[in-house]
């Protein structure tokens, strides 16, 4: 089957990147990818596979049977949305949407998955089990397509064993996979801060609260959370990534607004944390003579990779290329909502290399001028659907 599979990758190839070209050129935001649903719907439709749609608005759940379809249940998933970026590349295949873009590589996990989806529906009396295909929307907006698609039911009815997401991975060349077992990516969780004070004129400053000064040590001060506070052996990041208060050189401002964002790979320290940025934040305005008001909804939580299930995906990553092109990925303080799915069910999350050998590095996701070598869409395509035939936990 193994090569069967390969064989129809590499046949469907053109196809492949006719449906990429095609999500490229119309990218949709966060839950709003209604024409991407209808895409993919009319897909399966056409290749004779069950789905459901809409599930989470504008998601789409498929259902393929092999033979015995109760043996072993496994779900696949892709996440659909793109970005508010405006495209640099000059492509025949350049996003029509101005500020929209697939910079972070959906459209190709979509095609990915979609040619999986067809693969294994050719091979259906080759293989055992039920494969679900989980197309998801909002992967890169809170809060996360993936919680809303646990939410609808997408995990129910048939309930998988494990989960499989894949990623593209522009460190890595075409033709590399890369895995990692356990926790993987970080929790992600943003803050809001408004520090309130009374404003005047600068030239009286004993007469005013100063809310730049204080919003500066509130800055400072939360700087001492991870260098005190902190496990040293476990990863975290709290950066504050805008400051914005005033208006003119010689008025103090009545408010300031941080804005920031805190990451951890310990679920436990991440909500600790949390209680420790608030207190923080609350004394040190109260020691500058100003009031704080602090906001930190709650984003994603940490990936972890099944150990089980991993290193089953792994070995069958080494059949599917070989030892020397299946790699050992370092962990990313990057987040991402497949984390969702790893909370409540088995998970694997690896990383499909989409660099052009030979070239180095291209330009990295969330950026303009991201792209790929679409020879890496055969390999994912073929790799989604080896995984789905054959992984069990």
């Amino acid at each position: 089957m193994l090569a069967k599979i390969k064989t129809l990758a590499k046949d469907i190839f053109p196809q492949l990147q006719a449906m990429r070209h095609h999500l490229h050129q119309h990218p949709e935001l966060s839950f709003q990818e209604h024409q991407t649903m209808a895409f993919v719907a009319e897909k399966l439709r056409s290749w004779g596979i069950a789905f459901r749609a809409p599930v989470a608005g504008t998601g789409v759940v498929g259902i393929i049977e092999g033979k015995d379809p109760g043996s072993r249940i496994v779900a696949l998933r892709a996440d659909m949305d793109a970005l508010p970026i405006q495209e640099a590349n000059q492509v025949p295949y350049a996003s029509q949407h101005p500020g929209v873009m697939h910079a972070c590589g959906h459209d190709v996990h979509t095609t990915c998955l979609l040619g999986a989806a067809y693969i294994l529906q050719q091979l259906r009396e080759e293989w055992h089990g039920t494969v679900k295909l989980i197309f998801q929307p909002g992967e890169e907006k809170h809060p996360g397509g993936a919680s809303l698609m646990i939410r609808d039911g997408a995990l129910e009815n048939p309930r998988p064993s494990c989960i499989i997401g894949m990623h593209v991975h522009p460190e890595l060349p075409v033709g590399y996979l890369g895995f990692r077992t356990g926790i993987s990516m970080a929790s992600a969780d943003e803050i809001y801060i408004t520090i309130k004070g009374k404003g005047g004129h600068a030239a009286s400053p004993h007469l005013t609260t100063d809310t730049i000064l204080a919003a500066s040590q509130v800055v400072v001060a939360l700087q001492q959370v991870i260098s005190r506070n902190k496990n040293p052996f476990s990863p975290s990041v709290l950066s504050i990534c805008a400051f914005n208060g005033g208006y003119t050189t010689n008025v103090i401002p009545t408010e300031v607004k941080l804005l920031g964002t805190f990451r951890a790979m310990d679920e436990t320290w991440r909500f600790q944390a949390h209680e420790r940025i608030r207190q923080t934040i609350y004394h040190v305005a109260e020691a500058m003579g100003a009031e704080a008001e602090v906001e930190i909804p709650v984003g994603y939580p940490c990936l972890i990779n099944d150990e089980q299930v991993t290193h089953a995906a792994r070995a069958l990553a080494e059949q599917y290329l070989d030892a020397e092109h299946v790699k050992d990925v370092d962990p990313r303080m990057g987040a991402e909502d497949f984390a969702f799915y790893s909370q409540v069910i088995p998970a694997c999350f690896f990383r499909l290399g989409v660099a052009s050998p030979g070239k180095g590095e291209g330009p990295t996701v969330h950026t303009p001028q991201f792209d790929i070598d679409e020879q890496a869409l055969e390999i994912g395509a073929g790799i989604m659907a080896w995984l789905g035939a054959r992984v069990t936990r």
